[in-house]
């Protein structure tokens, strides 16, 4: 699928089991470690889950660049959590300026959809809602994302040859 200003959408082929990959994004403490956040609480649907960025434990590369935005708030809401298919939430994208209250903006929706083949597990991340983000910040904040979104592709294959 294109791109265009509103949608981000990154699709990875997993080499693990779906249950496998599964917890890797539902469970909070499991998608913190890769991602790159430490939540407070597990992921609920229609739940706030707040946390703190805190580097990645699975590149040191990226946790180098996530190191200036340790200790910021990263807060999610979550909407579904669909058993081996679909988990999706809601943030304030490219919230990263200290002090900076996003409160008022619109979210975005990151959807992660899985698909079990015969190859592995794909994994579809589609953030979209870009078009609703002020002007002043949605161009940085698309570019921003659309480089985290790959990144964080590669993040959670990392994780999951790891963790096997």
């Amino acid at each position: 699928m294109k791109n265009d200003t509103d949608r981000i959408v990154k699709t990875v082929l997993l080499r693990a089991p779906l249950e496998r990959v599964w917890q890797a994004i539902v469970n909070a403490r499991e998608f913190g470690a890769w991602f790159g956040v430490e939540f407070d609480g597990p992921f609920v649907a229609g739940a706030k889950t707040s946390g703190r960025i805190r580097p990645t434990q699975v590149d040191a590369n990226v946790a180098k660049l996530q190191e200036p935005h340790a200790g910021m708030a990263c807060d999610f809401l979550v909407e579904r959590i669909e058993a081996m298919t679909l988990f999706s939430f809601r943030w304030h994208p490219y919230a990263i300026e200290p002090g900076g209250d996003y409160s008022k903006e619109p979210t975005t929706l990151i959807e992660f959809v899985l698909e079990d083949t015969a190859e592995g597990v794909q994994l579809t991340i589609t953030e979209s809602g870009f078009d609703k983000i002020p002007l002043a910040r949605r161009a940085d904040a698309f570019a921003a994302n659309d480089g985290g979104w790959q990144i964080q592709t590669t993040l959670i294959s990392k994780y999951l040859a790891q963790a096997a």
